[in-house]
């Protein structure tokens, strides 16, 4: 059997064809992380967008979970890949009456209307920050009261 050797990437300049090898590769990819999430019980969301412009996803659960999910990791700093991460800190009730008394501090210190774009965006940072950890704590919530009403036998549902 005769190998394929080296496939120079590089744009594929007829239009037809162009299309019918992105639906292709878009079809693998797909399948691959279908794949991936049942066999390994993987979170995974993908999100393509066509050269038109059309938008095409996968979520093996919520993609807006994952995202947040997602996000609570890059707004800690975190490596998704770090052994610890999933351990975060930021659900600590200490730690977010911290950041609220930080941005308490600061909006007594400085006058938003007499202060300048550097400390503007530390503002925003802050309070950035403190959103994302406000939403994951919610989402975390959520998921806790649902897993414990399913686990009794409720049926009740949020509308």
């Amino acid at each position: 059997m005769a190998r394929r050797g080296r496939v120079e990437l590089r744009r594929i300049e007829d239009r037809t064809s162009r299309q019918v090898r992105f639906s292709k590769r878009r079809a693998g990819l797909f399948k691959k992380a279908f794949e991936l999430a049942v066999l390994c019980d993987a979170e995974v969301s993908l999100l393509v967008f066509s050269p038109a412009g059309r938008l095409y996803e996968y979520a093996s659960s919520s993609i807006e979970g994952t995202y947040d999910r997602y996000q609570a990791f890059a707004g800690a700093g975190k490596d998704v890949n770090e052994p610890g991460a999933s351990n975060n800190n930021d659900g600590d009730p200490s730690n977010i009456q911290s950041r609220l008394e930080e941005i308490t501090s600061w909006s007594l210190q400085n006058n938003a209307d007499n202060s300048d774009a550097n400390e503007l965006e530390k503002l925003e940072k802050l309070l950035t920050d403190a959103l994302k950890n406000t939403k994951s704590k919610k989402m975390l919530a959520q998921q806790n009261s649902d897993a414990g009403t399913s686990a009794s036998g409720g049926n009740s549902r949020r509308t």
